[in-house]
C-alpha cells in the first residue's frame, strides 16, 4: 500500500466531508452571481430550481411581501399540487410561515406534527397530505433588516430531516436573495417616482406627454380622435398665501383625488403642473367628455376641506377639447391650454370646450372656442 492510499484511508470521512463541501462551494458560487441582478423572474427561477438542489429538498415556494398591505404574494413555486396564492400576515391563526415572518428567524421544522410553536392543527394543515415528509425549513428573505418574502423549502430528500450545513446553506441564500429582491424594490420605486408626482400619486408632466403621444399613435393605427381635460384650481395662490402652503397641498391633493374618481380606468390623470392637471380620454365624444368635466367641477365644490377649523371652498376651471390623431403632443397641449384660459377667462368654476373637428356649431358643447357652461 502507498502512502497516497494509506492518507485516503486515514482521513477517509473527513475528506469526503471536505470534497463535500467544495461541491457545495461550487455550486453556491455561481448561484451568487445570478442571484445579483434586477429581474425577479429569475430570482425566483433560483429560489425554486436551484437552490433545493443544494440541500435536497423535493418542494419550494418564494413568497413576495407587501409591506403596504402586510400580505404574502406567491412569486414562484415547483409544488404539483395547489398552494395559496396570497397570505395574509393577519390571520388570527399563526402559522410557521407568518411566525417566521414576523419574528425575521429562519424555523426549521424537523416534525410539523410534533412543533410545538406554533402548533399547527390537522384541521389547519390543507395540503398536508401532498408532502412526504414532516421537515421543513421556513426562510424569511432579508433586507436591511426588514423581511422582503419568504422562501419555504419542504421534504428532504434521502434523510428524515435538514441537517445544519442545510440550514446554512438557506441562512446564507436568504440574505443574498433578500438583498436582491430590495434592490428590485428601490429600483421600481425609483422608477416609479421618475414618472409620478409625490404629492398626488398621479403621473407627471413627462409621463403624460409619453402616454399622449402613444394615445396618438394608436389613434392613428386604429382610427378615432383623442380628448383632453385641463383642468386648474380656482384661486390657489389665495389659499397659500392666507393658509399656508400645507393647506395649499391638501387642496391639490383633494382635488386630484376628486379628478379621479370622476374618470374610467382606461382614462389617465396627470399633474401637469404647479395647479393644473391633465387627463387623457382615448375614444371619447365631446358630450361624454363634457359630463365627466362637469362632473368633475361638482365634486370639487361640494367638497371643502377644513383647515386649523376654517372651511376652504375649492373650486376648479376646465377646458376640453378634442384632437385628430395627425396633431403632434405639443399641439394638443398649447390648445387645450388655451380652452382653460377661455373658462377662465368665463368666470371660473366653468368647463369650455375646444375642437379642431369640422362639425355641426349648433350642437352644444362643441363649438370652437364657444361653448361655455357655468356652474352654480
Amino acid at each position: 500500500m502507498n502512502n497516497a492510499e494509506q492518507n485516503n484511508i486515514a482521513g477517509g470521512p473527513d475528506s469526503s466531508l471536505k470534497n463535500a463541501n467544495l461541491g457545495i462551494l461550487h455550486a453556491i458560487t455561481p448561484l451568487v452571481q445570478q442571484i445579483n441582478c434586477l429581474e425577479m423572474q429569475q430570482i425566483g427561477k433560483i429560489c425554486v430550481e436551484q437552490i433545493p438542489k443544494l440541500v435536497n429538498a423535493r418542494l419550494a415556494s418564494l413568497y413576495i411581501l407587501d409591506e403596504m398591505t402586510d400580505m404574502l404574494h406567491l412569486e414562484n413555486h415547483n409544488h404539483p399540487f395547489l398552494i395559496n396564492n396570497i397570505v395574509s400576515l393577519n390571520q388570527t391563526n399563526m402559522s410557521p410561515m407568518i411566525k417566521a415572518v414576523k419574528s425575521t428567524e429562519l424555523i426549521s421544522i424537523e416534525n410539523i406534527e410534533d412543533h410545538k410553536s406554533p402548533i399547527i392543527a390537522q384541521w389547519n394543515r390543507k395540503f398536508a397530505k401532498n408532502y412526504q415528509s414532516n421537515t421543513c425549513i421556513i426562510a424569511p428573505l432579508i433586507c436591511n433588516n426588514r423581511v422582503v418574502g419568504v422562501l419555504n423549502l419542504a421534504d428532504k430528500i434521502g434523510d428524515e430531516k435538514f441537517s445544519s450545513e442545510d440550514v446554512a446553506v438557506v441562512e446564507l441564500f436568504r440574505q443574498l436573495v433578500g438583498a436582491s429582491i430590495g434592490n428590485i424594490k428601490l429600483f421600481e420605486k425609483t422608477q416609479l417616482q421618475a414618472k409620478t408626482d409625490g404629492l398626488t400619486g398621479l403621473i407627471n408632466y413627462r409621463t403624460f406627454f409619453e402616454i399622449l403621444e402613444r394615445e396618438l399613435r394608436r389613434c392613428q393605427r386604429y382610427g378615432g380622435q383623442l380628448t383632453v381635460i385641463m383642468a386648474d384650481i380656482d384661486n390657489l395662490k389665495p389659499i397659500n398665501d392666507k393658509f399656508g402652503h400645507r393647506a395649499g397641498d391638501m387642496t391639490i391633493k383633494r382635488v386630484s383625488r376628486k379628478i379621479v374618481s370622476c374618470i374610467r380606468k382606461i382614462d389617465t390623470a396627470a399633474r401637469y403642473g404647479g395647479d393644473e392637471f391633465a387627463v387623457i380620454l382615448p375614444n371619447t365624444a365631446i358630450p361624454e367628455a363634457v359630463i365627466a368635466a362637469e362632473r368633475m367641477i361638482n365634486e370639487v365644490s361640494k367638497s371643502p376641506i377644513i383647515w386649523e377649523r376654517q372651511k376652504i371652498q375649492i373650486t376648479i376651471s376646465i377646458g376640453v377639447g378634442q384632437y385628430e390623431s395627425q396633431m403632434c403632443p405639443e399641439e394638443i397641449a398649447h390648445r387645450s391650454d388655451e380652452a382653460l384660459y377661455a373658462a377662465k377667462q368665463a368666470g371660473k368654476n366653468t368647463v369650455k370646450v375646444f375642437q379642431t373637428l369640422k362639425i355641426n356649431t349648433k350642437q352644444p358643447h362643441t363649438a370652437d372656442k364657444a361653448s361655455t357652461t357655468q356652474m352654480p
